[in-house]
């Protein structure tokens, strides 16, 4: 018995009007017109809104939603966040200057990254941000460039549990990791933050990404909890922030089913409610990147030309891994995938045919799609890659074999 192969879960983010992807309120081919040329990434605006405003309904009223600004660090989208969120948490010095020209108190923004530079680590002291300590040569550092600049530095230890988020994409949690310092030595680190006269705010505790099962979520949540308040008996002060990471992932593949989020939400409640009790003086914090900006983007490239090799049918297309390494499927897969992709003003095309969709680069690596089942597209024609809007742009080697780049709008 042949059986159906897995689908994409349906895109309903863009509307499609006479035949063509609406991004922003605008048809993809005036929208290409206005940019001026291809490849470039869109991002709604209005979908990212969207997505925030369903998460608070979903979620406890006074959890704290923060946007990891390493999904999408574009300055409109950030600037765009600053008004729709309760924070940022940045990875670099570089992502800090963007989060510091947007209007978002800088008692919201926290630094986070295992590798933190001193010079990194001085401009987060002076800026009054919290920076999320990963090492104990990490907290003595901070305390050193606190006293020679006489700041007061905020800190908060990135904690590796014991445990980690299960079925996640990347695993940031139990064993062995290079984030954050181990479970066990916890104490220890507290008293040295004590004896050190630091400003401590509290815990970070980020086990996993990219993560579909709330079951997995929400277990990983609870023990983040749990652990907070076994290890508050240890903190110099009451726990300001707790943040309880993120994980929330999209689908992106055949097969994938959106994350239930609304359970995440109910299963958090009552863990939430009870910590505040223990800790009135503390919030509590998660932290999304993918999930907030992901699906809001587009990838956006032309057919250069069209041929067939050997009964395979290839669209030739301006883009490719060079500027979208994720849809490439060379940023963390181990058998490639296709993303959901359309032939963007052509939307409605009945006549279909299967093609390979590769990108203008001398290695095989460069695709886009394999083999997928699409409207007939011809040269000129414009191949919209969906999921685009996190670890795009940036996350790609945009350099590589000195490809022009592509642009980025918010609509």
């Amino acid at each position: 018995m042949t059986q159906t192969p897995p689908q994409h879960t349906p895109i309903t983010q863009f509307p499609v009007k006479d035949n063509q992807l609406i991004i922003g309120g605008i048809a993809l081919s005036r929208l290409a017109q206005r940019v001026g040329n291809t490849p470039f990434y869109a991002y709604d605006r209005s979908v990212m809104t969207r997505r925030v405003a369903e998460l608070r309904r979903q979620m406890p009223p006074d959890l704290k939603i923060h946007y990891a600004m390493k999904a999408n660090p574009m300055p409109a989208v950030v600037q765009h966040m600053a008004d729709i969120v309760d924070g940022f948490d940045l990875a670099s010095a570089g992502e800090m200057k963007v989060a510091l020209d947007t209007t978002m108190p800088v008692e919201h923004i926290s630094m986070a990254g295992p590798g933190k530079r001193t010079a990194e680590l001085s401009q987060a002291i002076a800026a009054g941000i919290t920076i999320h300590v990963e090492s104990f040569h990490e907290l003595e550092t901070i305390a050193q460039l606190s006293e020679q600049s006489g700041i007061q530095a905020c800190v908060a230890v990135r904690i590796n549990p014991a445990f980690e988020l299960k079925a996640s994409g990347m695993k940031m949690g139990g064993g062995p990791k290079q984030f954050g310092i181990d479970e066990e030595l916890l104490p220890e680190a507290l008293k040295l933050i004590r004896t050190l006269g630091l400003d401590f705010q509290g815990f970070h505790i980020y086990s996993g990404s990219q993560n579909l099962k709330a079951e997995a979520i929400i277990e990983a949540q609870q023990k983040s909890i749990a652990l907070a308040v076994q290890l508050s008996e240890h903190c110099p002060c009451p726990i300001k922030k707790l943040n309880i990471g993120g994980g929330y992932g999209i689908p992106y593949f055949p097969g994938d089913a959106p994350l239930d989020t609304q359970a995440v939400g109910n299963a958090l409640a009552q863990p939430m409610a009870d910590f505040k009790t223990a800790m009135p003086e503390a919030e509590v914090i998660i932290e999304l990147g993918r999930y907030l900006v992901g699906e809001a983007g587009i990838y956006v490239c032309e057919v250069l030309d069209k041929k067939i090799s050997r009964g395979q049918s290839y669209l030739i297309v301006n883009g490719g891994l060079h500027h979208h390494l994720a849809a490439s499927g060379n940023f963390g897969q181990v058998i490639r995938k296709n993303y959901p992709v359309a032939i963007g003003n052509k939307m409605h095309g009945k006549d279909l045919e299967t093609v390979s969709i590769v990108g203008p680069l001398c290695t095989p690596l460069d695709i886009l799609a394999d083999k997928m089942q699409l409207p007939k597209a011809e040269i000129g024609d414009l191949v919209v890659v969906y999921q685009s809007g996190a670890y795009g742009y940036t996350a790609s080697p945009n350099k590589f074999l000195s490809q022009p780049d592509a642009m980025e709008v918010l609509v």
